[in-house]
């Protein structure tokens, strides 16, 4: 609440702020509330982390570690070279440590985009870098392609409404 309160002086906004961090989440029907901190899928938990990761934010230098896509509590840095890439994951631990939190060693990885490559998943889409085949037989064109990830195909069937 105190980095909300840097920016934000309507009590009554503030008021309803803290009421929704009061509220809880419902879990296998049972409602659950965090003592400090937001509760992880709150309806207010993608505003409060924005805010709070926004100090992240304003001390990102692009030309030094890369470009900072953020959404809540998911990142990507994209960047020019491995080494770029190392310095830019030790700056980003090093200024979530700031705040008390450190990233998930199992989603925290670098990748390097080339065609074939692994690719990385990303706010609910596998990102990866293919090459289109031109009409007439050139190079073709080469960009970012983005798909829903494998698990996420194999779990969810494709449904057809009978009035379709």
């Amino acid at each position: 609440m105190q980095a909300v309160e840097e920016r934000v002086c309507d009590q009554a906004v503030l008021k309803l702020l803290r009421a929704l961090l009061r509220a809880g989440v419902m879990s296998d029907g049972v409602v659950r509330r965090e003592v400090t901190g937001t509760p992880q899928g709150g309806v207010i938990s993608p505003l409060m982390c924005n805010e709070y990761l926004h100090r992240i934010d304003r001390a990102w230098d692009v030309r030094e570690h890369g470009v900072l896509v953020r959404f809540a509590d998911d990142a990507v840095v994209m960047c020019r070279s491995r080494q770029q890439a190392e310095a830019a994951l030790a700056r980003l631990t090093a200024l979530l440590a700031e705040l008390g939190v450190e990233p998930k060693a199992a989603k925290t990885q670098i990748v390097h985009l080339t065609e074939g490559g692994q690719g990385f998943d990303f706010l609910g889409f596998h990102h990866r870098w293919v090459r289109a085949e031109g009409r007439t037989g050139g190079k073709g064109v080469a960009f970012l392609a983005r798909w829903p990830p494998k698990k996420a195909v194999k779990s969810k069937p494709l449904r057809v409404s009978e009035h379709e």
